[in-house]
Parts: structure tokens; sequence; C-alpha cells
């Protein structure tokens, strides 16, 4: 059986996360898709081509991506490479503290080029990235002509 983890499930967007995929075949090709909507329904997606090891696993920190969105060892890599699905649109969040981004990763077989695959995936698994912490508080800056936030620790 087929499984994708990412760990940890929750954390803050700018810590790293471990991505991994087991109970492939050795030597398997699959291809591994991350993707989002953000706060106005616009979709992000990022994939990447593995093959699996002998064991049939997939670590995008030991693995070389062989294609696909980015190409070479990036632990990171299907997070930081999230494109938009519609041209000219960035990836920004703007309730920062009250929701996360939520990130679905799922694993294909074979070499997968469709913008949104028709086929079930073998598996797949989501990841909230958060912008602020637990216990911080957000306060708004209004002062002249000067517009900010100033983010307090618990």
């Amino acid at each position: 059986m087929v499984e994708v983890t990412v760990t940890p499930q929750s954390s803050l967007a700018d810590r790293p996360v471990q991505i991994r995929v087991r109970g492939l075949s050795p030597s398997q090709l699959v291809t591994l898709r991350a993707w989002l909507k953000d706060e106005q329904g616009e979709c992000f997606q990022s994939r990447a081509f593995f093959r699996a090891d002998g064991a049939g696993e997939v670590d995008p920190g030991l693995h070389a991506a062989l294609g696909g969105s980015y190409s070479g060892v990036w632990p990171m890599g299907l997070l930081w490479f999230l494109q938009p699905d519609t041209l000219f649109r960035r990836l920004v969040k703007r309730d920062v503290a009250g929701s996360p981004f939520r990130v679905r990763l799922e694993v294909f077989d074979g070499l997968s080029l469709a913008p949104d695959p028709k086929e079930q995936p073998l598996a797949s698994c989501e990841a909230e990235r958060w912008y602020v912490g637990p216990g911080v508080q957000r306060v708004p800056i209004r002062e002249g002509r000067v517009r900010g936030a100033l983010f307090l620790p618990p």
C-alpha cells in the first residue's frame, strides 16, 4: 500500500518539512504533485518526477527529481516551486493569523503532466502551513501615512 507523509503535518511556513513516499515498487517512476487554493480560489501547483529507490521509497531530500517543476535534490522543492494555473498571479496570504494554507500532496504512477489529473492518485495527504505561530498577537499600525502590523510573541 502506497503512503505519502509530511512531517510535521502542521508547521510554520518558514520551517522545513520532510516529505516521504513509501510502499512503491523498486525503481517505480512516480509523479509527486503539490497543490493548494489561495484565499481567492486560485490554484497553485508543482510536480516532480522521481524513481523509487530499491526499498520502494522516495524522499525529495535524498533523491533527485528527474524533471517537472524542478530537477535535482530539493527537500522543499514541491513547496518552493508552486506556480499559478493563471498567469501573473502571486501566492499571497492575506489572513496570516486566522488560517493556514492547506497544501495537498499526491502521488501518481508514472509521469503525470496534466494540470488537473483525472486518474486517482496512489496516495495523498494534506499539510498545513501557518504564517503566525500559536499565541502571537497581530496589532494593526496606522500612524500618519505609515501602515503595517506589529506581531507580538505570546
